[in-house]
């Protein structure tokens, strides 16, 4: 049996109940046994329930709930030399996750629950907690509906192709009434092929370095416009996913206007509100991504849309490539970098620090929306709950330079960042605590 943890001295932000302060938790059998909340002031005391317990010190650090992703990539089954669901795990515990949600474009595909059950049954050997979400259309090809029912019965939290857009728009709109009808979200891919050069660049200042067409925000403006119109006509609960272009922020938050009720829901990646297209241009194919990292412009929008809530979830797109596969020439190599291991600390630093976002607004788009968005057990300190937790240090500076991901493809190595975790808890049991020295 696990022992008992008692953490001390921490500030705790509870966003699902709009709820900060200082606060002690005890931890026991896994689950949250007790919370004494003092609010502006710690308290010294160890009360005599946990005289037995594991002392954690949490003096000058955050407490916040576990993390949770909507959109990760781990690669498994199929691709496992890139990462696979143990390798996957480990880093987003180094992140401060405890909930992922996977993605469908893996060999085979999750279109059925065969694989659903593998991917599921292999998480559960994990030390997190793994989801998966079931694909749209078989074998991610756009032309026949899964088996929606069964994929829900076996475990799916949702449904996406995503990686490949849904360009046939009767297609798209059977799914969307099948996914409203089940009540599950479905997750889209916003880029429409026919308007893309070479994907993975903006068109604009970087296109014009490599001397290509790229890919221009018109693609995904598109699609969005037409899946919100969609998703307005059929009731279905959306997810935008990796918004990248400011009329696209724009668009969604005038049909979240227009709309009496949360049915659409939108995702912002660290990387699109950390970096412009300049960093392709300067580091090259590990930070060449679908879509493209566009101009300041779209990056300050999409900051505008977080801090709004037009955007209500931070997502990683954790998308591991080898080593070799990024070495190609920047028109063939793959798009994608990994991001669990970095988006708290990208996050924290952008969006609290620099833009001024209150800090328990930011961490309700890491925690309880993408909970609530996918119907996860997650998100949330509260006694008698699972307790997933992440305590973070905002005082800690370090360089990223090393990945417990299989795959080290990130634009951030070497960067110097603001803020960093130092333990992760995930059903009581401390399943990352940050190296000493």
């Amino acid at each position: 049996m696990e022992k008992d943890l008692f953490i001390q001295n921490g500030y705790l932000v509870n966003p699902r109940e709009n709820k900060e302060g200082y606060a002690d938790l005890l931890i026991r059998g896994g689950m949250i046994f007790e919370i004494d909340f003092y609010g502006e002031n710690p308290s010294a005391k160890k009360p005599e329930c946990a005289e037995d317990a594991e002392v954690i010190d949490a003096k000058g650090m955050y407490i916040f709930p576990g993390l949770v992703d909507a959109h990760s990539h781990f690669r498994d089954p199929g691709f496992t030399y890139k990462e696979d669901i143990e390798s996957g795990a480990k880093a987003a515990a180094v992140g401060g996750y405890t909930s992922v949600v996977l993605m469908c474009n893996t060999n085979p595909v999750v279109d059925n629950a065969e694989t659903l059950s593998y991917v599921l049954e292999k998480g559960k050997n994990t030390d997190i907690h793994v989801y998966s979400c079931g694909s749209v259309s078989i074998g991610l090809k756009g032309e026949i509906l899964t088996d929606m029912d069964s994929l829900k019965r076996n475990g799916a939290v949702g449904f996406t192709d995503d990686g490949i857009p849904l360009m046939n728009e009767e297609f798209l709109k059977k799914a969307m009434e099948k996914s409203a009808s089940l009540k599950m979200p479905i997750s889209l891919h916003e880029e429409d092929k026919k308007l893309i050069s070479q994907n993975g660049i903006n068109h604009g200042r970087a296109s014009e370095f490599f001397g290509i067409e790229g890919s221009p925000k018109e693609a995904e403006i598109s699609l969005v416009k037409r899946d919100l119109e969609i998703a307005r006509k059929t009731g279905a609960y959306i997810d935008v996913q990796h918004v990248s272009a400011k009329e696209s922020v724009e668009l969604i938050r005038q049909a979240l206007n227009a709309s009496g009720e949360r049915r659409i829901h939108a995702e912002a990646t660290p990387q699109h509100f950390t970096l412009t297209e300049d960093a392709v241009i300067e580091i090259g194919a590990n930070a060449k991504l679908n879509p493209p990292l566009r101009s300041e412009e779209d990056r300050q929008a999409i900051i505008e849309g977080l801090r709004d809530n037009t955007i209500d979830m931070i997502a990683t797109d954790h998308a591991p490539h080898s080593a070799e596969e990024k070495s190609l020439p920047i028109t063939e190599a793959p798009s994608g970098m990994i991001g669990l291991e970095t988006a708290l600390s990208l996050s924290y630093e952008k969006l609290v620090l620099e833009a001024g976002i209150p800090l328990i607004d930011v961490i309700a788009k890491l925690t309880c929306n993408p909970a609530g968005v996918y119907g996860l057990n997650a998100g949330s300190i509260e006694e008698g709950k699972c307790a997933d937790l992440c305590i973070f240090d905002p005082n800690a500076e370090y360089e990223k330079k090393t990945f417990a991901s299989k795959s080290w493809n990130s634009p951030f190595i070497g960067r110097k960042m603001k803020g960093r975790v130092k333990m992760t808890i995930c059903e009581g049991k401390i399943v990352y605590q940050e190296p000493e020295g």
